[in-house]
């Protein structure tokens, strides 16, 4: 049975942790009604999934202390890098204020929590380039100045907390009047909703004591039934991105003015050894050459908020696919359908970019030409799997993944990890397909699911379907270097030297495992995409051609003629053309050149 609550009269670093955690709860709790209320500053859906993010970004980071300032300075620490977000990112930059303006000398008290909170104010107001009323900054700033106000009444933080929420509680109803699109939509500011929710939990750890203000949220099942009206016009630039900056001596205020010119929504945060910087955009990779000039940008994300939007507001299906970028479709194609994709990396030493968003093919090409350091890639952390389900879950009844063959990268395992979390929390079905393909061998698993499900197909029935899809697959690649293949580790050193030796122009097979194969070899890049069309001639002899699809890294002209060929062959045109991912391209090289097709 818990204990009745005791006054607190001073907080000490575990007390600050726990209170913090309980506040993180009830944003689990409610994070898809965050998401449905998101209309501010774009309607993209994703407040609720972002708060959450970054609440346990901060939980899976620290561990507490009974020392105040450190747990604070910990919680702002992991605030910093975990954020996610308009929201939570002014969220951990209030975070950083409050830490810098303890007294580590000093117990915090009602007074000294207050001037604490009141001066925290003034960092995130800081961190915005164009801060808004009617926001989460509103709120925190009534918040905080009501508890400045009763300092001297109460000498008890859960006399004061309590006091304070309806305080919040009534800044937050006033949202709805201050900005125009929240009164059209008749809600109020997610991100404010969220901070309340916050609040909440934050108080409720104080009076009703740690074990019911920590309880665990069940999946959440509550419907959001409301129906919110936003339309597209709102959204002014497409890509929802941010960065995560570490070096010395950071100037916040230069990087802001720096980079102002490329969109709008910017939020500067951080210290001078650590910034964070959230913006929306039309050129991601402008963004990102810009911030390299200040310091290692140690993370990066992109979210197309177009997208977002047409999921919350003209959502296709109750199926979400999810694949990677390795899968070479064309972005009209992805936009067709609603594919979700997650970014592989790129990286040129300690530089790296998101495959498509922050480095395109033609860019990457470049780089690798001019570079002195070998270009490399790496597959997506499983948190950024995590990120994609925990907020594709608010928005679809199940979820599927397909991905890059387990045979040549990590990529599976990541979303598979990433997958049994968000099922642990929400309950939805999220299966994760092993494609043991690649490039548009995988793209075209992704688009014969996207036509199934088009057609009304279920999640059952695809899963199913893809296993018969894999297994009528086929992968072609000419190869006119194996340097990158054998760097790569996918082709043994003895045989890229013997190759190297005689100049031979390799082809390269994806087998029923999934693994890349030394299919066949010429004296000649003409002579090795003969016998590509030898091969792709003799499988298909008898047999249907579902689609084709042709991808290559910087050579053209061989895609072109490919083309031609499979058009003389099948009678059919390919259903896309395209660059191979700089991811792939990394590892097989400049000027390789692909069939991928299916069977019907």
């Amino acid at each position: 049975m818990t204990q009745p609550v005791q006054k607190i009269k001073e907080l000490d670093g575990k007390q600050l942790y726990y209170s913090f955690l309980a506040g993180a709860q009830r944003i689990f709790e409610h994070q898809k009604l965050l998401n449905k209320i998101n209309v501010f500053p774009v309607a993209d859906a994703d407040t609720g999934t972002n708060l959450a993010s970054t609440m346990r970004s901060i939980m899976d980071a620290i561990i507490p202390t009974e020392n105040l300032k450190q747990t604070a300075v910990a919680l702002a620490d992991a605030a910093l890098i975990g954020a996610r977000g308009n929201s939570g990112i002014i969220f951990a930059q209030f975070l950083y204020g409050f830490s810098n303006e303890i007294n580590p000398n000093e117990a915090l008290t009602v007074q000294s929590f207050a001037e604490s909170v009141k001066k925290a104010v003034n960092y995130a107001y800081d961190a915005i380039a164009n801060p808004i009323e009617g926001t989460i900054l509103t709120v925190i700033k009534d918040w905080a100045d009501y508890i400045y106000l009763l300092k001297d009444t109460f000498d008890d933080f859960t006399k004061l907390l309590v006091a304070a929420y309806g305080k919040a509680l009534e800044s937050l109803a006033a949202t709805t009047g201050k900005l125009e699109v929240l009164a059209r939509a008749h809600v109020v500011d997610a991100g404010a909703k969220g901070f309340v929710f916050w609040l909440e939990g934050f108080m409720d750890f104080f009076t009703m004591g740690a074990e019911k203000a920590l309880r665990k949220a069940e999946p959440e099942v509550n419907l959001v039934t409301e129906t919110i009206e936003m339309p597209h016009d709102v959204i002014n630039f497409r890509f929802c991105t941010e960065a995560l900056l570490s070096g010395n001596q950071l100037d916040q205020h230069k990087i802001r003015n720096f980079i102002q010119h490329c969109g709008d929504s910017l939020v500067v945060a951080g210290s001078p050894q650590k910034i964070r910087v959230h913006i929306h955009t039309d050129f991601p990779a402008e963004v990102f050459s810009q911030l390299q000039q200040f310091g290692n940008i140690t993370y990066q994300k992109v979210d197309d908020m177009v997208m977002q939007n047409e999921i919350q507001f003209n959502r296709k299906y109750d199926v979400a696919l999810v694949t990677d970028s390795s899968c070479d479709l064309p972005k009209d194609l992805i936009d067709q359908y609603q594919i979700h994709v997650v970014p592989l990396s790129v990286h040129f030493g300690e530089t790296y970019f998101l495959d498509r968003l922050t480095i395109n093919p033609p860019q990457f090409y470049a780089m690798q030409e001019k570079s002195e350091v070998n270009a490399s890639s790496a597959q997506p952390a499983s948190k950024e799997f995590q990120n994609k389900f925990e907020y594709l879950a608010t928005n679809y009844n199940s979820i599927i993944g397909i991905h890059l063959s387990q045979a040549l990268s990590g990529t599976w395992s990541s979303s598979e990890k990433g997958s049994k979390e968000v099922v642990s929390r929400t309950g939805k079905q999220i299966d994760v397909v092993n494609s043991k393909t690649l490039t548009a061998g995988l793209g075209l698993i992704v688009l014969r699911a996207a036509r199934a499900l088009e057609a009304g197909a279920s999640h059952a029935e695809l899963v199913g379907k893809m296993e018969e899809w894999k297994e009528k697959s086929m992968v072609r690649v000419s190869v006119t270097t194996l340097k990158y293949i054998v760097r790569s580790g996918r082709v043994s050193p003895f045989k890229g030297f013997v190759a190297k030796t005689l100049d031979l122009k390799p082809v390269i097979a994806i087998d029923q495992e999934g693994k890349a194969l030394l299919f066949s070899k010429s004296f000649s890049a003409k002579g090795s995409m003969k016998k590509v069309m030898h091969s792709v001639a003799k499988a298909i002899h008898g047999k249907k051609v579902w689609e084709y699809a042709i991808t290559h890294a910087n050579n053209q002209p061989a895609a072109n003629w490919y083309a031609m060929e499979m058009e003389k062959l099948t009678g059919k045109k390919p259903v896309f053309i395209e660059h191979a991912s700089p991811a792939l391209a990394a590892n097989i090289g400049p000027g390789i050149a692909c069939i991928s097709l299916m069977m019907d």
